[in-house]
């Protein structure tokens, strides 16, 4: 499917600005909104219930405009890409709350989730540079010294670290939280239904067109799936939630030279790619972001770790697809078994 690109111009639209003619990147039926866009470098679809049909597209491309210049590495004056090549800068609200959330989940989960491991994220191609055309363990080792939260954090609203080698990549969490503050916009329009999906991080509210939960479809995890929505693994029903997906079937690579996969999902404490048998982790959670990175640490736990993490955390809803000799299984979580669609 291809997606319309704008621009960004130094003047918008006034929000909620009505246009004489629909633009191509606009649909209206049955007094819902869908808005398609391009954003964070990933796809956006936004929908929702508006019987003025009012056009928000401009003020929420501005709003992930400005989430860029905070948390994409991608971007040399962002201010991560500023935090991360040791120059003065103060964080912003986005940087602030992405980070104190990535901090918890990581002590959460020992480690499985650590932002702070950005240097291995790089080596292997993740991150804003080329994958190295050898990896050895001597490189890993030598990165492993500069990954940890407990080697940066925040003092009286300055950024500091234990050595100027740490740096940070969001991008396992930043999709999730940028769905949330989509979600935050559309409150302060007075607007009770909506889905929002920025690169299949989603937060839904209220109802759907034809007055029902909202639809999700949880993508099989085959190599090379890469049109979302074409075959579903499953679909589940949702309201009032978020959620979030990781798998390994969209982002890998295959070694030329020892013919192994790996995947975008390193684990930060070995600097490998994750040996797991999860193939697919989605998560349900109050906030986006939340769900965002459980899904990424639930890809490097592995299935048990992950069933074990979840007697002490009932706030999660968890389905999750998984290799078994060359057999795919699925486990659902007690509390998500009713949202499926069967």
């Amino acid at each position: 499917m291809k997606y319309l690109v704008f621009v960004l111009c130094t003047v918008f639209l006034a929000c909620g600005e009505k246009r004489t003619a629909m633009p191509a990147y606009m649909s209206v039926s049955n007094g819902y909104t869908t808005l398609n866009g391009f954003a964070l470098g990933t796809y956006f679809k936004i929908t929702y219930s508006d019987l003025q049909k009012r056009d928000y597209y401009d003020s929420i491309k501005y709003l992930l405009y400005r989430f860029e210049n905070s948390l994409s590495v991608y971007r040399e004056n962002s201010l991560i890409s500023k935090i991360n090549n040791n120059m003065d800068t103060v964080p912003d609200k986005y940087f602030l709350a992405v980070f104190d959330k990535a901090k918890q989940i990581s002590e959460q989960t020992d480690g499985a989730f650590d932002i702070s491991a950005s240097p291995l994220f790089e080596i292997w191609g993740w991150g804003a540079k080329k994958r190295e055309n050898r990896i050895t363990p001597s490189m890993i080792d030598s990165l492993k010294q500069y990954v940890g939260m407990d080697k940066i954090w925040i003092e009286n609203g300055k950024i500091v670290k234990t050595s100027p080698h740490i740096t940070l990549n969001t991008n396992a969490i930043a999709k999730g939280y940028a769905s949330d503050i989509t979600a935050e916009f559309l409150e302060t329009k007075g607007i009770d239904n909506y889905m929002i999906n920025i690169g299949g991080e989603i937060v839904v509210k209220g109802k759907n067109k034809q007055g029902k939960d909202w639809l999700i479809g949880i993508d099989k995890p085959d190599d090379g799936n890469m049109i979302s929505g074409l075959e579903l693994q499953a679909t589940l029903q949702l309201t009032n939630k978020s959620l979030a997906t990781s798998g390994d079937y969209r982002r890998f690579f295959i070694d030329s030279v020892d013919g192994k996969k790996y995947s975008h999902a390193i684990d930060p404490r070995s600097g490998y790619s994750a040996r797991q048998n999860v193939l697919s982790a989605t998560v349900i959670a109050p906030d986006c972001m939340s769900a965002d990175a459980y899904a990424t640490a639930f890809m490097v736990m592995g299935l048990e770790k992950t069933k074990k993490f979840l007697e002490n955390h009932p706030e999660l809803e968890v389905f999750l697809i998984c290799s078994d000799r060359e057999k795919i299984v699925e486990y659902r979580s007690d509390n998500i078994k009713s949202r499926f669609v069967e």
